[in-house]
């Protein structure tokens, strides 16, 4: 990973380099048995066309350990397959108002694509705290995520599996 820069106080860019296709990157985005498998294991609910529904939805075990049962939600603004999704986003439990998140996936040379996460705070300071990883027993936000992604599309394990 090579860090996160700040271009704002409430925008946020993570960029990370993983050997695998852009095709790869964006199923481990957009489809649930993808995402069960890393970062905070929910179940990604696409409609994948302008104006869809998202949602995270907490599995059952997740769900019986405290977390409801949609944690995420969201609508999707733009997208290019694999190359793009822009979609609003916002933490069911905090009230505060949906961010607006983009994932921009690119190759880059040879079997090496980046993935960066834009996300976009304004108005949001606990959702911001969140995803920074700043919030006690709440995990490592986009940072940890994004490791956990990586790993499991290079190594075909997550980092907690």
């Amino acid at each position: 990973m090579t860090g996160t820069a700040t271009t704002t106080a409430t925008t946020k860019v993570y960029r990370v380099y993983i050997r695998s296709t852009p095709e790869a990157i964006w199923d481990a985005i957009t489809k649930p048995e993808w995402t069960r498998k890393y970062g905070y294991q929910v179940l990604a609910d696409y409609d994948l066309r302008p104006g869809g529904r998202y949602r995270a939805v907490a599995p059952e075990e997740l769900r019986q350990a405290g977390m409801v049962e949609v944690p995420i939600e969201g609508e999707v603004i733009e997208l290019d397959p694999p190359h793009r999704l822009v979609q609003t986003w916002r933490a069911t439990w905090y009230d505060e108002p949906a961010s607006r998140l983009t994932y921009e996936i690119s190759q880059q040379r040879g079997e090496v694509c980046s993935l960066t996460v834009i996300h976009e705070l304004t108005g949001a300071p606990q959702t911001l705290a969140q995803v920074n990883g700043e919030l006690e027993g709440a995990g490592g936000g986009w940072a940890e995520v994004l490791s956990d992604l990586k790993s499991l599309l290079e190594t075909g394990s997550s980092l907690y599996a």
